[in-house]
């Protein structure tokens, strides 16, 4: 799974429109055009290719996370009324993105462990509390443990389920 999967399945679950992705890059300090995002989200159809997973536009882990920063931002607003030129960019080597990206989409959703814990059982997983956790401590601590694709998918499905649920029952 790479980054324009995450971003594809993250764009689905919770109904993300194509202008909101281009502000949520903006905001996290990447400008990008419309066209750009559409590229990010478009797969090569080409029958020699041995992976699936090729996008006209691949995204790195520097450039997934200013968005998932941006996609804070969007939700949530600015904090302490910086603008992205004030916030530096981690040059850092970001080697586990899954973790990353289940802690912001905690934060930009509003989302408490117990709503995670719900958000996985939703796609049949069950992580305990523990688990949880250990999934969104900081890399390097002891009791750290790296997110796998698998739980991620699970959680982005989930995520989609529980936000369908959500809509579905407004609607009524």
């Amino acid at each position: 799974m790479n980054n324009n999967d995450r971003l594809l399945r993250l764009r689905y679950a919770i109904d993300i429109k194509d202008t909101d992705l281009v502000k949520a890059f903006d905001l996290g300090g990447i400008t990008v055009t419309k066209e750009e995002v559409r590229e990010m989200l478009t797969r090569v159809k080409d029958t020699e290719q041995e992976e699936d997973n090729v996008y006209l536009k691949a995204i790195n882990n520097q450039v997934f996370d200013s968005f998932l920063n941006g996609f804070i931002i969007l939700k949530r607003g600015p904090k302490n009324n910086k603008t992205p030129e004030e916030t530096p960019l981690k040059s850092k080597e970001i080697k586990n993105i899954n973790n990353i990206l289940i802690k912001k989409l905690k934060i930009a959703l509003f989302l408490t462990s117990e709503d995670m814990l719900a958000i996985f059982a939703e796609a049949g997983v069950y992580p305990s509390k523990g688990e949880l956790g250990a999934i969104l401590r900081k890399e390097g601590h002891r009791n750290f443990k790296p997110c796998g694709d698998k739980y991620m998918r699970n959680f982005l499905k989930g995520l989609g389920l529980c936000y369908r649920n959500e809509e579905n029952k407004d609607n009524r």
